[in-house]
């Protein structure tokens, strides 16, 4: 059965000499593995659309196995993306979280629209380590976590001075923050900065620039959630730990820097 698809590719290994096996997250079937016959020889009518991040339709053979990508019409190639390493790193980041949080076949609308405004955004030169940010928190619902973050989730109280609790997974308010001895305090920017990650879709927040130090702290609290709750690990998450290492080894777009929060 032939069907036409609206997709981004995840990513594509090679098989054999000259053809490819493409991973592509659609929004009607969710995410599929198709054979792209000769996609690897530059003359193929398939070899750009089966490169990682390219967005567009795509016409795949759905057989008992896995499918055949007969073609494809490239709706946004991405290039901007792998023009950087800087924005390659993060939107391959992205790209490996959502392959690895999602392991079958079911349309997931949701996650798909997630993943595309991550792309355009990070396409359309706004802040991509903001925007994986974005996605980390987005995705631990599929990865099974439903941090309480819109009251405390102790007492429910929603108003007084909120911490992060690893424990409770959510925000604990004033009152509670003795049942749990290594929360991280939070300041109200840093608790209304949590709930945009959290529940403002990407293409509703604007330019949202942010200072490194409000990265790397809002960063520490949800690696810890998936490094003790989700247990995933990400070769891509290593390549980004080097550039923040190293970073005059890397020279991005420009440095996302001033911020009001």
């Amino acid at each position: 059965m032939l069907q036409k698809v609206e997709g981004i590719v995840l990513r594509a290994s090679s098989y054999g000499e000259s053809d490819k096996i493409v991973t592509i997250f659609s929004r009607e079937l969710g995410k599929r593995a198709a054979m792209a016959r000769g996609a690897k020889k530059p003359t193929s009518r398939l070899a750009s659309v089966s490169q990682p991040f390219t967005y567009g339709y795509f016409l795949i053979q759905q057989g008992r196995g896995m499918g055949t990508l007969q073609q494809g019409e490239i709706i946004d190639s991405m290039r901007t993306i792998r023009e950087d390493i800087f924005t390659t790193a993060y939107a391959s980041f992205i790209m490996e979280l959502v392959d690895k949080l999602i392991d079958d076949e079911s349309p997931k609308p949701h996650l798909f629209d997630i993943l595309h405004q991550a792309l355009q955004a990070i396409s359309d030169d706004y802040d991509p380590e903001a925007i994986s940010l974005f996605v980390e928190w987005k995705m631990l619902a599929t990865a099974g976590i439903y941090p309480v973050l819109h009251q405390c989730v102790n007492c429910g109280a929603t108003d007084g001075e909120f911490a992060f609790s690893f424990a409770q997974i959510g925000f604990l308010c004033h009152r509670c923050f003795s049942i749990d001895r290594y929360l991280i305090r939070l300041t109200p920017a840093q608790v209304k900065l949590i709930r945009t990650f959290y529940t403002v879709p990407i293409d509703q927040v604007g330019k949202l620039t942010l200072k490194k130090e409000t990265k790397t702290f809002i960063k520490k609290i949800i690696r810890t959630i998936y490094s003790e709750q989700v247990g995933i690990q990400l070769k891509s998450q290593k390549f980004l730990d080097q550039m923040e290492r190293t970073p005059e080894f890397f020279t991005p777009k420009k440095d996302p820097s001033s911020e009001e929060h």
